[in-house]
């Protein structure tokens, strides 16, 4: 920051998604670790809160959308009568873009026009650049427009002592623990789960041929419930269902503790980041150099341009930069085969590094 005008506070606006608001902690990490003086405010979704709202030094407000207009009236109450030096429009949305407006700055700056989604870049007077970059790469272009440089990569998600005895009570010292979190989001036109006879198929393998302890991990939907009952039965002794179970907080214990985690495109691949456990994703309707395990490249099975050929008729490097396929069959490219190959590459390296 040298030979640069001190930033005495920041305003970011980043509500959800878990993963999304696991690369904003990067970002805040790097600020603080840049600019440790800068005192940093927080707009945040309620149910994100959870996961990180116990760090010390940034300052949250809590935005709860389930109150409607009430939620829009406390956020102007509490910010009516401040003013910070900069704002960091992270958060591309309606609700974001509604909730930039109320934030008094002389400096907000938000996405290039290509990703600057319902018309974020009326309520910015800086752009960052367009790219073709993976998210967490995308929120540091940010910060390098205040002369922040450095790109630290940590994430420092506290976990308090019960969360910790609840990871390790599911989890078996003597064991590879594998968290397998099999559904994303529950969302229109979100086709990115695979189906449940593969993971059984999956499940049966890491057990039988490396003895895994399986912890299955996800939300109270419906549909993450049958997956959660149809999955235990593969074999009850190795595997413990926690769907629909633990806290955001009790996930992330179970991910730390835990040496692999096997999930589509969701937050739990990018918790996992933040804990340094290795990811095994499963991408086809999303692109993973996008949207991917930030550092689990090697084990994610990617069939995303098979996806574009056979569903847009484009190569990928020629469809829009985080183009979805919406095609309900999409998931079906990943086969068995290549997510047990991914599986024997993490456990060769596994078997190197002891």
């Amino acid at each position: 920051m040298k030979n640069k005008k001190v930033i005495k506070n920041i305003c970011i606006v980043r509500l959800s998604a878990i993963g999304d608001v696991c690369h904003t902690l990067a970002i805040v990490r790097a600020i603080q670790t840049q600019s440790p003086i800068t005192k940093i405010t927080w707009i945040i979704g309620k149910v994100e809160s959870t996961l990180i709202a116990d760090i010390k030094g940034i300052e949250f407000i809590i935005f709860d959308k389930s109150k409607g207009f009430t939620a829009y009236k406390s956020i102007y109450h509490q910010l009516k009568n401040r003013s910070f030096d900069v704002a960091l429009l992270l958060h591309a949305s309606l609700r974001a873009n509604i909730i930039s407006k109320m934030i008094k700055s002389p400096k907000k700056i938000g996405f290039d026009l290509k990703r600057a989604r319902d018309f974020q870049w009326l309520f910015s007077n800086h752009k960052i650049h367009s790219s073709g970059k993976h998210v967490l790469s995308t929120m540091f272009d940010f910060i390098k427009i205040l002369g922040m440089q450095k790109r630290n990569l940590y994430w420092g998600i506290p976990l308090n002592n019960d969360e910790l005895s609840f990871a390790k009570s599911s989890c078996k010292s003597d064991k590879v623990n594998v968290v397998i979190s099999p559904c994303s989001s529950d969302r229109y036109r979100n086709y990115r789960n695979w189906e449940i006879q593969n993971f059984q198929k999956i499940i049966s393998y890491l057990i039988e041929k490396y003895q895994c302890r399986i912890i299955l991990t996800g939300g109270k939907t419906i549909s993450e419930r049958e997956y959660g009952y149809q999955l235990s039965k593969t074999n009850k002794l190795s595997i413990v269902n926690l769907i629909g179970k633990t806290s955001l907080k009790e996930l992330a214990a179970i991910i730390n503790a835990s040496d692999l985690v096997i999930c589509p495109d969701s937050g739990p691949a990018h918790i996992a980041t933040a804990f340094n456990t290795m990811v095994l994703g499963l991408y086809a309707s999303s692109n993973p150099n996008r949207t991917g395990p930030y550092e689990s490249e090697k084990y994610t099975v990617n069939t995303y341009p098979e996806a574009c050929i056979k569903y847009l008729g484009k190569q990928a490097a020629r469809v829009r930069w985080g183009q979805r396929i919406r095609s309900p069959d999409v998931m079906t490219l990943i086969t068995i085969k290549m997510v047990k190959e991914k599986i024997d590459d993490f456990f060769i390296t596994l078997e190197e590094n002891r």
